[in-house]
């Protein structure tokens, strides 16, 4: 099963010529090069997530249960449709109030959320939970808050689940340590192939250039087992789709 997580970098005329409109067919022509069968993307508007749902054959958003709001960014999950049930799906806003429209809490600078899905795959008897989110890029108080919304949603349902997003802190981080530690039943994909000090970087300037660190993670529990993981940093003669590279992972069960 291949599995990719994709911050697509919010549509905005600031980027000029890194602008959605100018890069949004690198961007499907990545995805589908790739061919993940469960996709997480972050940071797409509506018409992003539009674009990407009339140009991917035979994928499905799972937005069933989501209210549109053409303001919001949205971490989306993307599904096979021809390979995978969804048999639950929702989302909820990491803040106190996390029923409440946009709402968001511990000075973060955007409204954040986690959006998921209970899937299965054609011919097997296992449902598992995927997961999608973005924490904030600000407030550290927000991004640790938020992932122990998660952790503390999902954990106990005791259900195997895949955690993709954009976590906005480096590995060893306090977010980090919340998803990752000794009673908790998630492995970070990276890590599970490559021993501590062999690294990767996920963000860049539109150029390819690394800065900052791996902050693009995707987490998983029992049963899945890590055959590839590797930064997608595919680009058409020097132009890339985002400002931040895909990461994609192989897994088995």
């Amino acid at each position: 099963m291949r599995l990719m997580t994709f911050n697509l970098r919010f549509a905005t005329p600031i980027d000029g010529p890194n602008e959605w409109e100018y890069r949004k067919e690198l961007v499907v022509e990545i995805i589908l090069a790739h061919g993940p069968h469960l996709l997480g993307t972050q940071e797409g508007t509506v018409p992003q997530l539009e674009y990407l749902a009339a140009h991917l054959p035979r994928y499905q958003p799972l937005i069933g249960h989501r209210q549109i709001d053409r303001t919001c960014q949205y971490p989306t999950i993307f599904y096979r449709e021809d390979l995978f049930t969804a048999a639950e799906s929702g989302e909820f806003w990491l803040s106190e109030t996390p029923a409440v429209h946009r709402s968001k809490s511990w000075d973060s600078a955007f409204p954040r959320m986690v959006t998921y899905g209970l899937f299965q795959e054609t011919g097997r008897e296992l449902w598992f939970y995927f997961l999608d989110t973005h924490l904030d890029h600000i407030s550290a108080p927000a991004r640790l808050n938020g992932a122990r919304m998660i952790r503390e949603h999902f954990f106990p349902l005791q259900r195997p689940m895949i955690l993709v997003g954009d976590f906005n802190e480096p590995p060893e981080s306090p977010v980090y340590q919340e998803f990752l530690n000794p009673s908790s039943p998630l492995q970070d994909s990276w890590r599970s192939l490559h021993p501590p000090g062999v690294e990767a970087t996920s963000q860049h300037d539109f150029d390819g250039c690394l800065r900052g660190s791996r902050i693009d993670w995707i987490l998983l529990s029992s049963p899945f087992k890590v055959k590839e993981a590797f930064m997608v940093t595919d680009n058409l003669n020097g132009r890339y789709p985002s400002d931040h590279f895909p990461y994609a992972v192989e897994v088995e069960y």
